[in-house]
């Protein structure tokens, strides 16, 4: 069954809207100096992703034709001076028809805090840091940032726990970070959530596992979880200032890192026996993962690739609809940015691809992805489109077709 995406109208809008404001012109973005040099500032950061969408895959009695916001956020972070920060992100995702409050408020509100920590510099490499925060471990994807994504969006699988045991990829938190010369890294110690996606779920006796653990055993066994990810960079060091880790350099950079990560949660998952006794069992995400973006030549063009080899253990025979299964992927893609001048509009064709071991059905999922994107002021001004084929074990095949609009300022 095919869904066919068309950004239409809001696409060409987005387009003729920022178009002036080209990458030589950003300068920052919105930074406010507090002070003479610089030192003392906040800095605000908004973006916006559009989505017109036309499914032929609906009820009788619904509209094949919908609009919808796919990401609408708000992001500020201050320094009064360098050794502390503090940072606020709010937003909203996939807000549409059938989801939208009446007045904003009540069960249906979209708004709400996405990060919200404050950062202590005990030296110049290395900070402490606790609220909620986006310090995830596992891999480069779990801390993707949604500004610059060189494919149309996340590998949704890398976000390991978005629902489980975090609030959309978020844990509240301590965390510790820095680099020692070429190796970064950063450690926290997280609350797991009470309630999420399986908040309304029992085991069944020797059924599979679900994700209950602080739910049904308690926050003193349940409650905590540890999560980590190095990264040593081999050329160009990227910042590590914040952690929302960039899709594609777009040939700015020469960066080549490898790293490896992990997320334990002890008793996170339940299972009942026989008798309909319940016990915990060890949630562990580990991964594995390579970066490289890199310029190619003097005329603009460059190449962006990424590889991940993950095991998910959330617990025996786990799975989650078709998104979370206990198991090993295997994940990658790779862009190609065409020649040309770096203030022009640039074109960047890519293809991803990821396959996973199902251990519930004894089978795999697999999802193949071709798609580019047509930048008008880099990652500020955009238009992404991409077909998606994905395959549950032996289910049919759903292949989707998507265009979406961007703007980052």
């Amino acid at each position: 069954m095919k869904k066919i995406v068309f950004g239409l109208a809001l696409g060409l809008l987005v387009m003729q809207v920022v178009r002036s404001q080209g990458s030589t012109e950003y300068d920052g973005g919105y930074k406010v100096k507090l002070n003479e040099d610089g030192s003392k500032y906040f800095r605000i950061i908004a973006w916006g992703q559009f989505w017109a969408q036309y499914n032929d895959n609906v009820a009788d009695d619904a509209s094949k034709f919908n609009l919808s916001v796919r990401r609408a956020r708000l992001l500020t972070y201050t320094q009064l001076n360098k050794k502390f920060m503090i940072l606020t992100h709010l937003g909203l995702n996939s807000l549409n028809g059938e989801n939208q409050s009446a007045i904003g408020t009540g069960a249906n509100s979209q708004l709400f805090f996405h990060d919200f920590w404050g950062e202590w510099s005990y030296d110049e490499n290395h900070q402490i840091g606790a609220g909620l925060h986006y310090w995830n471990g596992i891999s480069r994807l779990n801390s993707a940032s949604t500004l610059n994504f060189m494919t149309l969006d996340n590998n949704r699988q890398s976000w390991a726990v978005l629902g489980l045991s975090d609030q959309f990829a978020r844990h509240i938190g301590v965390y510790i970070k820095g680099k020692f010369g070429k190796l970064f890294y950063n450690l926290s110690l997280d609350e797991a959530g009470t309630n999420n996606l399986q908040e309304d779920v029992a085991p069944t006796p020797d059924g599979s596992a679900i994700y209950a653990g602080r739910r049904l055993l308690g926050s003193r066994d349940a409650g905590k979880l540890v999560q980590g990810y190095f990264s040593y960079n081999f050329l160009d060091q990227e910042s590590n200032f914040l952690p929302y880790k960039v899709g594609t350099y777009l040939g700015s950079k020469k960066v080549f890192n490898i790293g490896a990560g992990f997320l334990v949660h002890p008793n996170g998952s339940v299972v009942a026996d026989s008798a309909g006794e319940l016990s915990g069992e060890d949630v562990s995400v580990f991964a594995v993962d390579a970066f490289y973006d890199t310029p190619l030549g003097a005329d603009g063009s460059a190449i962006t690739a990424y590889a991940k080899f993950q095991n998910n253990d959330y617990g025996r025979d786990f799975a989650l609809g078709t998104t979370y299964d206990s198991g090993n992927m295997i994940y990658g893609h790779v862009g190609y940015l065409l020649a040309g001048e770096k203030d022009k509009t640039r074109f960047q064709p890519y293809l991803s691809y990821q396959n996973r071991s199902v251990d519930a059905i004894d089978d795999s999922a697999n999802r193949f992805g071709v798609g580019g994107n047509i930048y008008f002021t880099g990652h500020h001004s955009k238009l992404s489109f991409e077909y998606s084929n994905f395959k549950y074990g032996d289910g049919d095949s759903n292949g989707i077709f998507t265009v979406q609009a961007m703007i980052y300022l």
